[in-house]
């Protein structure tokens, strides 16, 4: 598809993979593999191609894609259509989230995972976190935008549930943690932290204990749109 859309639909070659991000969890392996791939396609003709034409490549290729290809800029986007719906004015804040996976550690076939079919009162609350989610981005508030993933990871309990998510958010609401994430077609949880907030790492390796104690499965501490030289 690459290929074609660089305007060489009969030409070849070869391409290797190599990847450590473990699949059906909700990392975004499968779009970190195909952008990944268009990208390397395009280089060996010399053409950097635009996020949006990697986007629209990518959801042709595998019937949806996350908003990789635009890297750290926060973007409300369509994934089964490949367009930025709308830009939110910057990058993430800089934070510290501690994830696992839940349901054992047991991997989901995204493949055959029916989509969400969010009721009307659903759909009126994310309108309203998409506000809560861009002035989060403009203010660079990490709280605000726990706020917001935390209420859209309680309505995705009611589409793709995650063994002991109460619990989580109870770990993450003891040690003032800025709010709970999950992956909507995964079984991942995160709990978001402050990284700009004195003692955030103790907090971090709290929770990361709490939830090692519990049984989530492969904890890990992640720093998100660190500064450099911090």
């Amino acid at each position: 598809m690459t290929l074609a859309h660089l305007g060489f639909p009969g030409a070849g070659g070869a391409l290797s993979i190599a990847s450590a991000i473990p699949v059906g969890h909700g990392y975004g392996s499968s779009t970190a593999d195909v952008v990944a791939s268009i990208r390397a396609t395009a280089a060996a003709y010399d053409v950097k191609l635009r996020a949006s034409s990697v986007s629209r490549i990518a959801v042709a290729a595998e019937g949806a894609s996350d908003a990789i290809a635009y890297e750290d800029q926060a973007v409300l986007f369509a994934q089964r259509e490949g367009i930025v719906v709308e830009e939110l004015g910057g990058a993430l804040p800089a934070l510290l989230v501690v994830g696992f996976k839940a349901n054992g550690g047991q991997p989901i076939d995204t493949l055959r995972l029916t989509p969400a079919r969010y009721s009307s009162e659903e759909i009126q609350l994310f309108r309203v976190l998409r506000g809560l989610a861009s002035r989060a981005v403009r203010l660079q508030d990490p709280y605000l935008l726990g706020r917001a993933a935390t209420i859209s990871a309680q309505i995705s309990q009611h589409h793709l549930p995650k063994q002991h998510f109460n619990i989580a958010l109870d770990i993450a609401n003891r040690n003032g943690a800025c709010g709970v994430q999950v992956a909507h077609s995964g079984s991942l949880i995160g709990i978001i932290l402050d990284l700009s907030e004195k003692g955030a790492h103790q907090k971090a390796t709290a929770i990361a204990e709490a939830a090692s104690d519990i049984g989530f499965k492969d904890v890990e501490i992640h720093r998100v749109n660190e500064e450099a030289g911090r």
